[in-house]
């Protein structure tokens, strides 16, 4: 009986520092990955990194490229160097969702001074 009466307070407090601090506006969700970054990640990131910077297996750093779209889409499509192409794994409308979310992964260019 003794160890019933422990039990019950213990099994409140773990309740309690175990209970979820849910967000002020739990309606409020983040909004899903577009179709371009999902596949980015899927495809890219091993060798360019989330943030597009980590040039593993000689990738190139995406935040700073000047690739035009119509290059880039070309880049994915056919490939370079270490980087092969995925025209044949991808539609259009894939490479071109890839590139899109690619460009965003560009640092701003800094100001003039």
């Amino acid at each position: 009986m003794k160890r019933e009466f422990l039990f019950i307070p213990s099994a409140l407090v773990l309740m309690v520092a175990c209970g979820s601090s849910a967000p002020e506006d739990v309606n409020a969700q983040a909004a899903p990955p577009r179709p371009g970054e999902t596949i980015y990640k899927a495809q890219c990131t091993m060798c360019h990194g989330r943030g597009g910077d980590l040039g593993l297996s000689g990738a190139k750093d995406l935040t700073v490229s000047t690739l035009t779209k119509a290059e880039a889409i070309a880049m994915v499509t056919t490939g370079k160097g270490g980087m092969m192409g995925y025209g044949t794994q991808l539609s259009k409308q894939e490479i071109a969702a890839v590139v899109e979310h690619v460009l965003t992964l560009r640092k701003a260019a800094e100001p003039a001074r």
